[in-house]
Parts: C-alpha cells; sequence; structure tokens
C-alpha cells in the first residue's frame, strides 16, 4: 500500500533541470545534515521547523522560504510534535548559473553562492507555491511549466541580487517572428526550447523580452491563440470536446477554464450564442 504521508518527486524527463519534493506530513522526517549537488529552494506550507545553515540555526515557520547552496551541509527538522509541510525545488547548478549569466548578474558563467539564506516575503512564497501547483498539475503544458520556471527564479534572483529587472533590449522582428510562429503552430505542444533556438535568445531574456512586448508570456499568448481559434470553431457550431482535442487542450475542462478566464464567458454560452445569431439570421434572409 503506498503511504499517502510520503514524500512526492515530480520530475519530467523534457525538464531535466528542476524537481520538486513534497511533504505534506512531516512530523515523521528528521534528516542528518547533509548537501546536495543543486541549488536548493524550499518553502515551508505547514507548521514549523529548525534549519541549520551557515552555522546557525533559525526557526521558520509557513509561509517562509529558504535557500541553500550546491554542497552547503545543512538539515531541516521538525519541532517536537507539532505539524510541518515543505516543498522544495532543486535545481541544476549550472543550467541555473547560465540564467544568471544571461541575466546579466554574473560576470562570467560561473557558479557563484547566492548569500540569501531566508527570505519571509509573501509575494515570493506565494509566487514559489503558484510555481509549484503548475509544475504538479498534469494538465499544464510543457511550454507553461518552462517558462514558469524560468519567470519565477529568474525575478527571484534579480531581486536577490538588488539588481532590480534586468534590462532586456527588445528586437520586435526577431519577437514578432516568434510571435508569428505561435500562431501558426498553436495547437501544437510548442516548448520553450525550440523558441530559443528561433531567436537566438536564452529562455530567460525570451521570456522578459516576449512578455515587455506583447504583455504576455509565450505560453500565455499560445493560449491566447488557442482561444481565438476556439472563438472561431465554436460560431462555426462546433462540438466542444471537439474543439478541445483539436486546439491541443489536455482536456475539455481545462479548455472550458480557459476560454471562462480569457472571455468571461463559457464555450456554451459563447457557442449557443453564435448558434441563435446564425438562425435568426436565416429567418431574416
Amino acid at each position: 500500500m503506498p503511504d499517502k504521508d510520503g514524500p512526492i518527486f515530480w520530475r519530467d524527463p523534457r525538464m531535466p533541470f528542476v524537481e520538486l519534493r513534497v511533504v505534506r506530513e512531516g512530523r515523521k522526517v528528521c534528516y542528518a545534515p547533509h548537501s546536495h549537488l543543486q541549488w536548493s529552494l524550499g518553502a515551508i506550507t505547514e507548521g514549523c521547523s529548525t534549519f541549520v545553515y551557515q552555522n546557525k540555526e533559525v526557526l521558520v515557520t509557513a509561509g517562509t522560504l529558504v535557500m541553500m547552496n550546491p554542497h552547503w551541509v545543512h538539515a531541516c527538522n521538525p519541532v517536537d510534535e507539532h505539524p510541518w509541510g515543505y516543498l522544495m525545488l532543486y535545481v541544476d547548478a549550472q543550467w541555473l548559473t547560465k540564467l544568471r549569466f544571461e541575466a546579466g548578474l554574473l560576470d562570467r558563467c560561473y557558479w557563484q553562492d547566492i548569500t540569501a539564506s531566508v527570505l519571509n516575503e509573501p509575494k515570493w512564497y506565494d509566487g514559489y507555491c503558484q510555481l509549484a501547483n503548475c509544475l504538479l498539475d498534469d494538465s499544464r503544458a510543457l511550454l507553461d511549466k518552462q517558462v514558469a520556471v524560468v519567470e519565477y527564479l529568474c525575478a527571484l534572483l534579480c531581486e536577490l541580487a538588488g539588481s532590480g529587472e534586468p534590462h532586456c533590449p527588445v528586437t520586435p522582428v526577431k519577437l514578432q517572428k516568434l510571435a508569428d510562429y505561435i500562431q501558426e503552430n498553436a495547437t501544437d505542444d510548442v516548448s520553450l526550447d525550440s523558441l530559443c533556438d528561433q531567436s537566438g535568445y536564452s529562455a530567460g531574456h525570451l521570456v522578459r523580452a516576449f512578455k515587455q512586448y506583447f504583455g504576455l508570456t509565450p505560453h500565455a499568448y499560445l493560449l491566447n491563440c488557442r482561444v481565438q481559434l476556439g472563438q472561431r470553431a465554436l460560431k462555426q457550431g462546433q462540438p466542444i470536446a471537439q474543439t478541445a482535442l483539436e486546439l491541443g487542450f489536455a482536456d475539455q475542462a481545462h479548455f472550458q477554464r480557459t476560454f471562462k478566464r480569457l472571455l468571461a464567458a463559457t464555450p456554451n454560452q459563447y457557442r449557443q450564442s453564435s448558434l441563435k445569431q446564425q438562425v435568426q439570421g436565416t429567418e431574416y434572409e
């Protein structure tokens, strides 16, 4: 029988640079001092625990983020019988080094330790939880997850470096070509890697520059294109389930949620309105 309170590990072979661990019941968890090859970013989601790092021991509670550099010894353990739950994101150090370098946060593409170890700001905690939910959601597309990871980590690292937003010079011609590509392939499983290959941009630069120019991340832009195609199909009376499948959504429910979020109306409401107008138009001809 599987242990319902046991840890959950999320991995995707298409995103080998990140791994997420979920622990909902940590009172029975006990760690000896240890280290990781990756940079680790954790969120305390429930209760409290002790965090031993940098020769210090601090009490961390729900809403706190903790960070550990590669190879740095640390330990995080429950306090007596207090509840304790957490999320832990392990990020490949080489991949993260490249992201920091391309964002202008490093002078050379070589790992530099991050001095921050604890962060108590709701903005970053809430963003972390949203990122974790995105990764754990099987209905979310690959591009959605890739963009979520790059956007959150790039913004957080800029914050930690005290540099604010990195300068992202925009090249409209290149970005317009990417937008055109997304429109033409909106029903396919477009990846961030393919967009980077076409533009020559790094992942972090591409996400920021694209959002700066179009007001949407590449994935949000893709979903917007899919909904536009969905409107066209529904106007013609195409069944909702068929439309969702042809547009590349995970299922009809995902299509309905996205459609309503963008248009403040359900696909059925939109389709019925279109069919009614067609009937009325026929009557007056």
